[in-house]
């Protein structure tokens, strides 16, 4: 089973890498879109874009995570590359926005047929064993944020060789992700797929009857916030980094201008960083509540916003200023980063009272991620058109503040999670709402 998971986590990690890529790539190729003869790419119209992406997981996500429940985890990871291959050449090709548009959506569903499949395969794998789920999802979401982060290193020398045609280079991770799946969890190490025998709508009813009777809200609005917020710092502030400098911002002194190269070497630093604090507090899963852990979280994130504000002003203020403030960043990016493996523990400790439903349970994950980060594509657009990085900093600040609000309840109910496993059917056909207390 260990070896599955590590095929599991690989595979993971290739399938972000390529996403990553691809991603990167399209903000270099949108701020080059006059080099090419196309219009420019407005600060809105990037902000658009990356949230059809979201948007596109968000509704995906539920329907593969019942699927996979259905059909088995393994057969469902398949499908993800496919989607991602098919978009990325595509994209070679193009420079229309309602065509990449298109092709954004298939990035979502990508995504939204791989995470449910793959979480839920880890929530099984781990099932009884709090410090293996500790390091699974640890794990998980390390190699999702070390693909991602890879990939927009990799994307901008790529690019500047290859140009459009890197699209097509890239649809070769597509198919190493592909391999990695059929070929590395065998078809023995997955549980067998749930049957119920309640018709074709029976995987719908049991999935808003598990909404409606597990603790799962409790996390959403935290989830959703903190996703937002990590959502402004992706396609939206690359965007502002690497474009044209706005005279109407002379003074952000990180507003544009950067090379593609050195975007991707900064981002490097970011990741590692990011990558060590995943693996530190994933380990901590046994000694420190859930909760706590994603709250240090929030703190780190709020340091990190005051200093990254500060060095975007700091432009006289000389260098050993800059290097404390540098280090205060990376500091609080370090604890920022123990927020997400925490909220995916306990999503994964949710889907032990219902054992048969972990894909879909697991599909929530991109659900809250979809969500938060549809709202900051689109917050981080129009308050960078306003306001440049500055707009950015503070739009982050507000989702901060939102997610702290529902901790304090959510810790309240932390211990009943994960209590015992539910007979949904039995339950709905009686016509009684579930609890996750039974």
């Amino acid at each position: 089973m260990a070896r599955a998971v590590l095929a599991v986590v690989l595979g993971t990690f290739t399938l972000r890498l390529a996403t990553g890529v691809t991603g990167a790539m399209l903000v270099f190729y949108y701020a080059r879109f006059p080099d090419f003869g196309a219009p420019p790419v407005q600060a809105w119209e990037v902000g658009v874009l990356g949230a059809l992406f979201y948007a596109a997981e968000l509704v995906g996500s539920p329907l593969f995570g019942v699927l996979s429940d259905r059909v088995g985890h393994r057969r469902i990871m398949l499908v993800g590359p496919g989607f991602g291959l098919v978009a990325v050449v595509i994209t070679a090709f193009t420079t229309n926005l309602p065509v990449i548009s298109f092709t954004r959506l298939l990035e979502g569903g990508s995504t939204a047929a791989s995470v449910p499949s793959i979480l839920g395969f880890i929530a099984f794998a781990t099932a009884a064993d709090e410090l293996a789920r500790g390091k699974a999802v640890a794990r998980f979401e390390a190699a999702t944020l070390a693909g991602l982060m890879a990939g927009f290193v990799v994307a901008g020398p790529l690019f500047q060789a290859l140009g459009p045609w890197a699209f097509l280079a890239n649809a070769v991770l597509y198919l190493v992700s592909f391999s990695i799946y059929r070929f590395g969890v065998p078809k023995h190490a997955e549980p067998k797929p749930a049957a119920h025998a309640h018709g074709d709508n029976a995987g719908l009813r049991r999935y808003v009857a598990i909404l409606r009777g597990s603790h799962v809200w409790l996390l959403a609005p935290t989830w959703i916030a903190i996703n937002a917020t990590l959502g402004l710092y992706t396609s939206q502030t690359l965007f502002q980094l690497v474009r044209k400098p706005d005279p109407a911002f002379v003074d952000q002194q990180l507003m544009g201008g950067f090379a593609p190269v050195q975007v991707s070497a900064g981002l490097g630093v970011a990741g590692l960083l990011f990558f060590l604090g995943l693996f530190y507090w994933g380990g901590r899963f046994k000694d420190m509540p859930r909760t706590s852990i994603i709250l240090r979280g929030i703190a780190g994130g709020a340091v990190l916003l005051i200093a990254g504000a500060a060095i975007n002003h700091a432009g006289g203020a000389g260098v050993p200023v800059t290097l404390v403030l540098v280090a205060a960043a990376a500091g609080g990016l370090f604890v920022l980063a123990g927020a997400t493996p925490a909220a995916i523990g306990l999503l994964a400790d949710m889907t032990e009272a219902y054992p048969d439903d972990r894909g879909a349970i697991m599909g929530l994950y991109s659900v809250f991620l979809g969500l938060g980060q549809i709202i900051g594509s689109i917050a981080g657009g129009f308050a960078a058109q306003v306001a440049g990085l500055d707009g950015i900093f503070v739009a982050s600040f507000i989702l901060l503040a939102i997610a702290v609000l529902p901790i304090r309840r959510l810790r309240l109910y932390e211990h009943h999670v994960g209590a015992g496993p539910v007979d949904v059917d039995a339950d709905t056909d009686a016509g009684a709402t579930p609890s996750a207390h039974a």
